[in-house]
């Protein structure tokens, strides 16, 4: 066994050119496999320790940063190609429009996530040196996942700790490291595996880390053995899931339609009838503002002792008479009084916005939501008072993805994620949205209810659990009972502090391995 690995160890190594670029790509599509719905941890780690072998073979010619970047862009684009694959589906949506603008998105999207992924081994290869080299490339790496989710705006999508769905167990960490934390030990494990591929005997480092997940694992799952679900009492969900496709949903002929689906799901009779009713994101086929026959609906369907949440665009005419849009979130109480209003701050770029608008619209460029102009964004989370129910957060739709921005500053009892995932696809991307969810749950020890289209819906407890659901592509509702916040988490309190230890922590031991292999890293 150890010579068969040896044997594929030098066989990577001695890739060049185009075959070395193309291992590359194929090292992150098998790393990709371990992302939802597939789930595979063992081929996300693998996928790690090849590209690790891959670089190896670049330190061993000219110009080696180069063929570093290069590899780890291959890397990147093979990863986010198969991982984010449904990123084609919202283009044919409305193919007469977008459907031209798919090969440009097949190379920019991948390629240019893929440049996160290439500064980190190109920044890590001068350091090239033994075991040291792994953890320089784990804190390289990381960082630049940091990264992914920050600049312009930022996309935190398949972090390298939700390579763990397969195990909540090892997702429990999260509430101490959060997502970025965990990505980094991922990361540091995966390239471990290098080392069996590297010489003899060299599984001392895997040995630990496979040891430091097997705690994780352990622990995560007395941790959930001895936290079972509790829920507050007298609140009883109703998560309505229309599942109107998204070239069905603002059809003129099919308005009444789409509207009878959201009322008569609502109003279902039920034994224990629900306190609070929640509709997806942007649920309502029309502009609830200029719709009073809508609103009487709404006033019929809430009665006396209910409450309602939806997403809805919403139109704001500023004093010059110009108009702005807002992705938002209603919050509907007795008799259809509008109790709250939520507005998007997180918003999707060339989806809700578009960078750059003036010139990329003289090119042909636009965006994929069909409203005049990009919308504007809110002001940040908040926290919304609602009577019969603990005061909650709302999030729309990719708001939930960010670590440590999905919670303002007084602290609610719950998240409320509105989603229309039909624009993710029928496979993929609603199961890895569905788990970020679970993710932002666990770190912030807080449920998440989430209503979407066309699926997943489903109540998510403080400890990531989901506890009611309806799948994808299903029409009805889900009726549940709403679980109980936990006390604030480590993450919850110190966010991504324990995520620089980790770093720095990397970097320290990249220096102490250097130096005790006699190769003293100069900086």
């Amino acid at each position: 066994m150890s010579g068969a690995l040896l044997r594929c160890g030098e066989f990577l190594r001695g890739l060049r050119g185009w075959r070395a670029l193309l291992a590359a790509a194929l090292a992150g599509a098998v790393y990709a496999l371990g992302f939802a719905p597939l789930e595979i941890f063992p081929a996300m780690l693998f996928g790690l320790a090849a590209l690790v072998v891959l670089l190896d073979g670049a330190g061993l010619r000219p110009k080696p940063v180069r063929r570093a970047a290069l590899l780890g862009w291959g890397f990147g684009f093979g990863q986010f190609t198969a991982g984010m694959h449904w990123i084609f589906y919202p283009f044919l949506v409305d193919p007469a429009a977008h459907a031209w603008e798919i090969p440009f998105v097949a190379l920019l999207f991948p390629g240019g996530l893929a440049l996160f992924v290439a500064l980190s081994t190109a920044l890590a290869m001068p350091f090239w040196h033994g075991r040291a080299r792994v953890f320089v490339l784990a804190a390289a790496y990381a960082g630049g996942e940091w990264l992914r989710g920050h600049v312009l705006t930022g996309l935190p999508w398949n972090l390298p700790a939700y390579g763990w769905g397969a195990s909540l167990g090892i997702l429990q960490s999260s509430a101490v490291l959060g997502a970025y934390g965990l990505s980094l030990l991922t990361v540091l494990f995966g390239f471990s595996l290098a080392e069996v591929f590297s010489a003899p005997r060299r599984w001392v480092l895997p040995a630990a880390m496979a040891g430091l997940f097997a705690v994780l694992w352990i622990g995560g799952d007395i941790h959930l053995a001895v936290n079972p679900p509790l829920d507050v009492p007298g609140v009883r969900l109703r998560l309505v899931q229309p599942n109107i496709p998204q070239n069905e949903k603002y059809l003129r002929p099919l308005v009444a339609r789409n509207w009878g689906r959201l009322i008569g799901l609502s109003t279902h009779p039920a034994a224990a009838p629900p306190t609070v009713i929640i509709w997806p994101e942007a649920a309502p086929p029309v502009l609830l503002q200029r719709a009073p026959v809508a609103m009487d609906d709404i006033a019929v369907t809430i009665g006396t002792d209910k409450i309602l949440l939806t997403g809805n665009e919403r139109l704001a005419i500023e004093a010059d008479g110009s108009r702005r849009f807002f992705n938002s979130f209603f919050v509907f109480g007795p008799g259809g009084a509008l109790l709250a209003t939520y507005d998007k701050f997180h918003l999707v770029p060339f989806g809700e916005y578009l960078p750059y608008e003036f010139t990329l619209r003289a090119l042909g460029i636009t965006r994929l939501v069909g409203f005049p102009g990009s919308f504007s964004a809110g002001d940040g989370p908040h926290t919304v008072k609602v009577p019969g129910a603990p005061a909650f957060g709302p999030l729309i739709c990719y708001e939930i993805l960010f670590p440590g921005a999905v919670v303002g500053d007084s602290r609610p009892q719950w998240l409320v994620n509105v989603t229309d995932d039909s624009w993710f696809g029928p496979w993929a991307g609603p199961r890895q949205h569905l788990l970020a969810a679970r993710v932002r749950a666990i770190e912030e020890a807080l449920p998440v209810v989430r209503a979407a289209n066309t699926g997943i819906s489903a109540v998510i407890d403080a400890e990531g659990r989901v506890t009611a659901m309806l799948g994808l592509g299903r029409t009805g509702y889900v009726d549940a009972p709403l679980p109980k916040a936990a006390p604030r988490t480590v993450y919850a309190r110190y966010g991504d502090l324990l995520f620089l230890v980790l770093f720095l922590l990397c970097l320290a031991l990249a220096w102490a391995s250097a130096r005790m292999e006699g190769r003293l890293i100069s900086v």
